[in-house]
Parts: structure tokens; sequence; C-alpha cells
């Protein structure tokens, strides 16, 4: 970790935090900064000096609003570099912190998830190691998160409107944004959408250079352009036996055909997530790990609204659900839209 991390910051200013009391005793001061988390697992998974990191995010307060951050994990295993980052991500967000696309640069112990870039940088495994931690760091250095005049919001759900919580939830979120926001709704339970059966690469590079995917139908004719028109994407999740719906598991995989010949890096995500009993992070996790880790979208600092109500029409009658609704909306609003921020 020690090479990686000099190869990742040679020529930055640099401060390097290790010791705990430094976050106590100043809660607020790396708020509004660059971040790059590093954290080495060794063989079993455990860090104790993260945990005590993830303690002070879950703390409940905006520690690190307006910080933008990446994260280099590293194990002497095969294992734990993805559940970290994915638990490290989600504590940091729900504490205001952003993440740049395809945040995460990780290091198993064999390195043969460098395998491909190795070659494709003309290095070894740990070369490759080495420039794609030095890479992220000057990528959190330059994000530079654009709000625009007008933003397109593309929305995704799969539910009932007459039964789901979800939807009831972004209806009102829907009321609070503001008008410059351009929204476009699809429902990914009208017509069938087949999930990935996993094309050779070439062939799906082939497809996805036309803008289509082998199996074409809806995705192909509808959520293709709209993803690509979109500034946003905000998907509603109702948890099912705690993963995400089997419509909206297929348009995640479907996406990579798209993705071959198209980087999401300027488009933000978002989530709406309800819960019957309890769960809800381990979607927002589930979203984070596939589109902005692996799908390369920008993570806003609280991309997600979580709720836990199991009736019908019970998420509306939470209390304070009034108050959270109108947060997230402005959240999202102050993303999307210019001269918004300080508002």
């Amino acid at each position: 970790m020690d090479e990686v991390l000099r190869a990742a910051l040679d020529g930055i200013d640099t401060e390097i935090v290790e010791d705990m009391e430094i976050l106590e005793q100043d809660p607020f001061k790396y708020r509004g900064r660059r971040l790059l988390f590093a954290v080495p697992l060794g063989r079993n998974g455990i860090n104790r000096g993260y945990y005590e990191v993830l303690a002070w995010l879950r703390g409940g307060d905006q520690v690190l609003a307006g910080a933008t951050a990446g994260m280099i994990i590293d194990a002497e295993s095969e294992f734990y570099t993805k559940a970290t980052a994915r638990e490290l991500a989600v504590a940091a967000n729900r504490a205001g912190c952003a993440f740049v696309g395809r945040p995460l640069v990780e290091g198993t112990a064999s390195l043969d998830n460098y395998l491909i870039q190795a070659a494709n940088m003309n290095t070894d495994r740990f070369g490759a190691y080495k420039k794609s931690a030095a890479i992220l760091a000057h990528q959190i250095l330059e994000e530079t998160w654009q709000p625009k005049e007008e933003s397109h919001l593309l929305v995704l759900h799969a539910s009932n409107h007459r039964t789901s919580n979800t939807l009831a939830i972004w209806q009102k979120v829907k009321e609070c944004l503001d008008e410059r926001i351009r929204i476009q709704e699809i429902n990914l339970r009208n017509g069938t959408l087949v999930d990935c059966s996993g094309c050779p690469y070439q062939m799906c590079l082939h497809f996805g250079e036309q803008g289509k995917c082998f199996y074409g139908g809806a995705m192909v004719e509808n959520i293709y352009p709209a993803v690509k028109w979109a500034d946003a994407i905000l998907l509603l999740c109702p948890n099912y036996n705690d993963a995400l719906s089997a419509n909206m598991t297929a348009f995640i995989n479907r996406l990579t055909a798209l993705f071959r010949t198209t980087r999401f890096y300027d488009k933000a995500l978002f989530g709406i997530i309800v819960s019957g009993y309890s769960g809800s992070d381990l979607l927002a996790g589930q979203l984070v790990t596939a589109l902005n880790m692996n799908k390369t979208f920008y993570l806003p600092g609280n991309f997600c609204m979580m709720e836990t109500a199991n009736n019908a029409g019970a998420a509306m009658k939470l209390p304070g659900i009034e108050d959270r609704i109108k947060e997230f909306s402005e959240k999202m609003t102050h993303i999307l839209i210019k001269e918004t921020q300080n508002s």
C-alpha cells in the first residue's frame, strides 16, 4: 500500500491523516476537501483503524459535506476489497461526501484484476495498480461537477402506481423539484426487459458502437436514448429480499452494451429506496457498486433517500416524511441546477 500511495500522490501537495484524534477534535475539518481513502485490509479483511473512521462517518453529522473522494482498498487475499469499498462509500456518502465516477482502485493479493489493464498500459500488474491509483488521485483533484441552467432527469421504476410506497414518495419529491429540471419517467414493467446473457466482448462492443444491444427491445428503443439524454438518473427501488428488483437488475446489466462506447462520468446517480422492514443500506450499496463504481456515474453526497414502510400508503404517513422529501428534492435541485447551490 505504501508504494502505491507514493506513486499515486507523487507531485501532489498532500495532508496524510492517520490519527482519529484529528477527526475527533475538528470533525468538520475536511468538509469541501478532496479526499483519498486508503485502507489496507491484510489477510482477514479487518482493519481496526478503518472501523474507527467508519464509526465517525456513521455518527449522523454531515462531516464530509461538499467533499469529493475516491478510495484505494488493498488486501492480502482475493476477498473483502469490494465489500469494504461499498460499505465505506455508503457511509461517507451519507455524511455528505461525493464520489467521482469509478472511485475505487483495489489491489487483491494476486493482482489478477489488473491483467487486462497491465496489457493495455504496457506494464506488469503492480505497475498497472500504481498507475491506476495515480489516475484516480488526479481524477479526484480535477473533478468539477457542473450544474446546468436546465437539467434532464431520467426516472426508472418497475412498480405498481396503485400500491407502491416508493412511487408515492417520488410523486411528492417531483412536486418539490425546480421546474427547470426536465423529467422523463420510464416504467420498466411496460414490456419485457430481457436480462443480459453475457455476449462475447467483441459482439457486445459491436452492438454498443451502434447504440444497440443484441437483444433489442425496449432497452434499445427507449431506455438507451433516454440515458444518453439524461444529466442524471433516479432509480426507484423497493426492497425485494434485500436486493434490487429483477427489472432494475436487468436494466443495469443491459446498460453494459451502451457503456462499451459511452462513459457516464458526467451523469449523476440518485435513488429512492423503501424497505418493508430493513436493509435499505444494502440496496444503496448495490446501486453504488453497480452504477458508480462500475458504470462511472457521478455519486453526489446524500445521493439516496431511504425509508421503511410496509403496508401500501404507509410511507406518506411516516413521521417527518414531508421534511425529508423537501430536503432530498432540494439536494437534487442544488446538484442539477446552476445558481441554487447556496440557496
